[in-house]
């Protein structure tokens, strides 16, 4: 028999940067829960993830490991409390992104992460050496045998089996797992094939919170190899919390696991766009709210995120903008207590003509005054947030971003973009899903149901330019998610004409995406660092 090993499971958001807040947030947590025998935080719990090219500066690493032992000097004050520390480690000519067990001031073990991502929004190898040992790290609590892998480790057999040979019972896994749907299935599966499988109990601690554009949904868990139940803590949010240990196995608390869905993803929007801001210390948020669906839902976005107390909607009219479009946007606006004001570009869009007119005598009307309108609107918003101290929210969607359907410096004008990884099919989705589990109704009818438009010419619609956006959409997923070529789309039933029209259109819009605003990444590829192609490229498959 052995005594009960009371550990802390510490889901927090690290700032990149912030060492002595990151290890404050730490601290914190061992006080509250002074009961813990160990805790867990996240991977590079001390520096944050993802640190990129601040790696590079000697003095940042040095900084980190300073942080690290004044942390472990300052937790002196819990002799029995051993704690869990991510953070980039320097020895000699190599740079490891190690874990070390800090316990009554000093380092009890240390682990290095021994395979190192180098896909999608990771690049680890850039950074990192990745450590050969085969060693199994371990430690011992209460007579209970604790191992640690980092991570990726754990989406491999050898790892976990080295810590079991070492003599680990529970296998402490620090995190920093980026969110994307369906994500959490995926860890899961990951651990019971090379966790639990062979005979380890588990304790998973990611990181919760955003960091640029990539997004931590936290959703820590505990798996207990002989029953399989598992404990898991919330999503997107910091938490803590305190499972026990005894003769090597994990008692759970109560089993809990629910499955992602709809209000995940929204819940991972907000989360996201609320730590920009906050990370940037910006006031609060303006946007160009059009009376359409996607301006709409990152109006609603921003209020949850910063306060609707905190958030401007600005309607910018045209010659071209619909009645029914004001009464939508100003009705949203007073459906979520939002200040709203309007400011028509009619007075600026004569000016632009009439400065034009000689440049352009002769020639019809096109795109370009289309285009003059957006940037009209660009113009005012980013006056507004120069005077307020607001972060313009774009409102533009996936589908829209992987076309090309925007203006650079209009619509694309800003410092977020909240919907960049959403696509247009599922901005409704979520917008039904927002009416219909809120007490009334929030986005008025007409947003839902009219046919979508820039309203930027006379009875203008985005179906003149683009396939049905059900269709568009389908498309999509097949050449960006899953790398089809046109054929294998066209065999799935679409037409040879749309396929081709948008795979054009995705390649002839790269330059604009390379100029937009980031936003939070929700699917398997974004565009942002899990897109990475070339402006001037002449392939076509």
């Amino acid at each position: 028999m052995t005594d009960t090993v009371k550990v802390l499971l510490v889901q927090m958001g690290s700032i990149v940067g912030d060492l002595e807040g990151n290890c404050q947030k730490i601290l914190s947590a061992c006080k509250k829960f002074p009961q813990a025998d160990i805790a867990v935080t996240p991977e590079l719990s001390i520096c944050g993830y993802p640190p990129e090219d601040l790696i590079f500066h000697p003095r940042f690493i040095s900084d980190c490991a300073d942080a690290v032992n004044h942390l472990a000097q300052s937790l002196k004050e819990f002799p029995k409390l051993h704690v869990l520390v991510g953070y980039p480690l320097k020895e000699g000519k190599d740079l490891f992104n190690a874990v070390s067990v800090l316990n009554n001031g000093k380092i009890v073990c240390t682990y290095r992460k021994q395979y190192l991502p180098n896909y999608g929004v990771f690049d680890e190898r850039r950074y990192f050496t990745a450590s050969h040992s085969k060693d199994g790290v371990t430690f011992e609590v209460k007579g209970n045998c604790f191992g640690i892998n980092i991570c990726e480790d754990i989406w491999h057999k050898d790892p976990p089996e080295e810590a079991k040979s070492a003599g680990a019972q529970v296998l402490l896994i620090p995190n920093a797992s980026p969110y994307e749907y369906g994500k959490s299935d995926q860890r899961f599966e990951a651990v019971t094939k090379n966790v639990t499988s062979i005979g380890l109990d588990a304790v998973y601690v990611n990181m919760a919170g955003g960091q640029d554009e990539i997004l931590f949904d936290g959703r820590s868990f505990v798996s207990n190899h002989l029953t399989g139940k598992i404990f898991e803590l919330d999503s997107f949010t910091e938490a803590c919390s305190v499972v026990e240990v005894e003769n090597g196995s994990i008692k759970i608390p109560r089993e809990y696991h629910r499955k992602e869905d709809i209000g995940d993803f929204y819940k991972g929007l907000v989360a996201g766009f609320k730590s920009y801001v906050q990370g940037n210390g910006f006031k609060g948020v303006v946007l160009g709210l059009s009376g359409g669906v996607d301006s709409a839902l990152v109006l609603k976005i921003a209020c949850d995120a910063v306060g609707p107390e905190n958030t401007l909607a600005v309607l910018m009219p045209s010659r071209y903008t619909s009645q029914m479009s004001i009464d939508d946007a100003t009705l949203l606006s007073k459906n979520l207590g939002v200040r709203h004001i309007i400011i028509p570009i009619e007075p600026a869009f004569m000016a632009f003509e009439g400065m034009l007119a000689e440049e352009f005598k002769g020639r019809k009307e096109d795109i370009t005054e289309e285009n003059l309108q957006a940037r009209i609107r660009g113009v005012i918003l980013m006056a507004i947030s120069n005077k307020e101290g607001l972060l313009v929210a774009t409102t533009g969607n996936k589908s829209e971003m992987a076309v090309g359907y925007s203006t650079l410096y209009g619509d694309l004008a800003g410092g977020y973009a909240v919907i960049k990884d959403v696509y247009k099919t599922e901005v409704y989705k979520v917008c039904r899903w927002l009416n219909e589990t809120s007490p009334k109704p929030i986005f008025p009818e007409n947003i839902l149901t009219r046919a979508p438009s820039a309203e930027l010419k006379a009875d203008q619609k985005d179906q003149d330019s683009l396939p049905e956006y059900s269709v568009l959409d389908a498309i999509l997923k097949l050449y960006l998610e899953h790398k089809a070529d046109p054929q294998e789309i066209i065999s799935k039933g679409f037409s040879e004409e749309d396929v081709l029209k948008t795979l054009k259109l995705v390649r002839r819009a790269e330059y604009k995406r390379r100029q937009s605003p980031i936003g939070s990444k929700m699917t398997q590829v974004a565009f942002g660092k899990d897109w990475r192609y070339p402006i001037v490229n002449k392939y076509t498959a």
